[in-house]
């Protein structure tokens, strides 16, 4: 790939979308993208002057699309549509989602079938280059017509309004731009419309989700295979020729990563024999769980893939006699694919729950409750609790978002998607996930020393140390609360996987190996 991304030119990808966002790969309008922008830019002046009627370049907006606006007044009726549909409410969005949404627009519009003025594009660039990141109510979209109140909110510091985050700090629009010696934009016909107009809301949540559901089913195939180990599980229903007779993709990644994961471990061989037939489901079909899990975030990783690089707007303008108003802003296509994939991930989190509770039953070797003096002690009996708490949470989360519609602007926009709230939700789901599987980690790695001296595989004795590194062993109570944080930091930041993965790989188990489509 080139060493700058060319919005409007290249493919965007999850993984290079984030890399954007963070400041590893350079973005530009290159000459190309300034070339279509230019044109279509143009496109929209022609129409204007020749008093063609073209829904949102001179005609309202919504119900109001039979009203015809002059031409004197085309300016204003697009700096009019940011302060009318700035209406969300709420806590701000991160600014990472925030700032996805700023680069998600520009790559659509410098496609050039949407009339920007190539000045607002660079300020939109500018935005994101120099980190000043537009402040986004989380609620007001319902996800179809655009995510409009969300993307009002991110472009209303063009126009001198709003507030916009500059260094962790809270401040008005105008007040930075004047610290940066810039004037607010002019907008011209259709701009507004083309600004609010997109799916940039949900997308960007789409992005996270995919990113933050990833690193969690990595983590659970991790963890899991831990909870085994201590649990003296068999590592037999992970056999390849098992999975070949089912061959789901994901179903057979999840085996291979088992495999590899458990490869050497001294615990696997020393029950060998034991007669034992089988193990509980939460152990033995952890490749049919976390598989199907795997299955439903490659469909979502796909299409949202599809929408990074798709024209979301509102009329499409393919030349200055060539407009269609159509209905590309409609979040349908993502809203689907978010709500499956929260039940994806709170069945990620049930089975991990299912893990958390074996191992405090007392059985096969270990103590109840994980500690020797239970009794005085509760042991780890309460961290349980938060997981079920969690669980039961995500469950309450599951309802489709999308499965519901309410009629907006007067029965114009009659069917809505609803999709910002499923991708919001998807989000607040991995978040609990990431909390349940600290738990399931915390718990594993206290169990599983109780088969000392014996040692697991490498890997997990890799992933088991460096836990350990900052939650030492339990002998008796404490603050759980604290070990939980530290664990749910690591899990959080994504550092856990990445440290996991990079030992695996140097000491030659690549444990994605041939499911190339699984990574980002």
């Amino acid at each position: 790939m080139n060493s700058t991304f060319q919005y409007g030119i290249d493919r965007l990808t999850i993984g290079n979308v984030l890399d954007i966002c963070a400041g590893r790969l350079k973005a530009k309008l290159g000459p190309a993208s300034i070339v279509r922008i230019k044109t279509s830019e143009a496109a929209v002046a022609r129409i204007v002057h020749e008093n063609r009627t073209v829904y949102g370049i001179n005609t309202g907006f919504g119900i109001l699309a039979n009203t015809s606006i002059s031409e004197a007044d085309t300016r204003t009726l697009q700096y009019k549509i940011l302060q009318s549909h700035s209406v969300g409410v709420g806590e701000p969005i991160h600014p990472d989602i925030a700032k996805l949404m700023l680069i998600t627009k520009v790559h659509a519009l410098a496609q050039g079938f949407s009339g920007a003025q190539l000045t607002t594009l660079e300020r939109l660039c500018w935005h994101i280059e120099k980190n000043i990141i537009p402040v986004v109510p989380e609620k007001g979209s319902v996800g179809a017509s655009g995510d409009l109140a969300p993307l009002a909110h991110l472009c209303l510091p063009l126009i001198g309004l709003g507030e916009v985050f500059e260094n962790g700090e809270r401040k008005a629009s105008a007040a930075v731009l004047k610290a940066h010696g810039l004037d607010p934009i002019q907008l011209g016909p259709k701009e507004g419309l083309a600004l609010i107009n997109g799916t940039q809301f949900i997308l960007a949540h789409a992005v996270k989700g995919v990113e933050r559901f990833l690193n969690c089913l990595d983590a659970a195939d991790i963890i899991g295979a831990m909870s085994l180990e201590a649990l003296t599980g068999t590592r037999a229903p992970f056999e390849d020729r098992l999975h070949q007779l089912r061959p789901f993709e994901g179903n057979r990644l999840v085996a291979q990563r088992l495999r590899k994961i458990l490869d050497g471990s001294e615990i696997m061989q020393s029950h060998i024999d034991c007669g034992r037939v089988q193990d509980p489901y939460s152990l033995r079909c952890m490749p049919q769980v976390h598989g199907a899990s795997r299955n439903a975030w490659l469909h979502l990783k796909s299409l949202t893939e599809t929408e990074l690089n798709s024209v979301t707007d509102n009329p499409i303008v393919f030349d200055a006699h060539n407009t269609i108003s159509g209905g590309n802003f409609h979040g349908q296509p993502l809203a689907l694919p978010l709500d499956y994939n929260c039940f994806a991930a709170a069945e990620i989190g049930n089975i991990s729950d299912r893990r958390c509770y074996l191992l405090l039953e007392g059985k096969w070797g270990l103590p109840m409750l994980l500690m020797n003096n239970v009794g005085l002690n509760s042991g780890f009996m309460i961290p349980q609790y938060t997981t079920a708490a969690l669980v039961t949470e995500n469950k309450t989360l599951c309802f489709p978002a999308s499965a519901d519609s309410i009629p907006t602007s007067l029965g114009q926009e009659d069917h809505v998607s609803m999709g910002s709230i499923s991708g919001r939700k998807l989000n607040q789901v991995i978040t609990n996930l990431e909390f349940i599987l600290s738990i399931e980690l915390m718990s594993a790695c206290q169990a599983i020393e109780f088969r000392r001296p014996l040692k697991s595989s490498p890997v997990l004795e890799f992933a088991h140390g460096h836990v350990r590194k900052f939650v030492g062993f339990a002998n008796e109570d404490r603050i759980f609360s604290r070990d939980i944080e530290q664990i749910n930091r690591m899990i959080r930041d994504f550092s856990f996987v990445k440290e996991v993965n990079e030992f695996a790989e140097n000491s030659g188990h690549l444990l994605n190996e041939g499911f190339g489509e699984y990574q980002l």
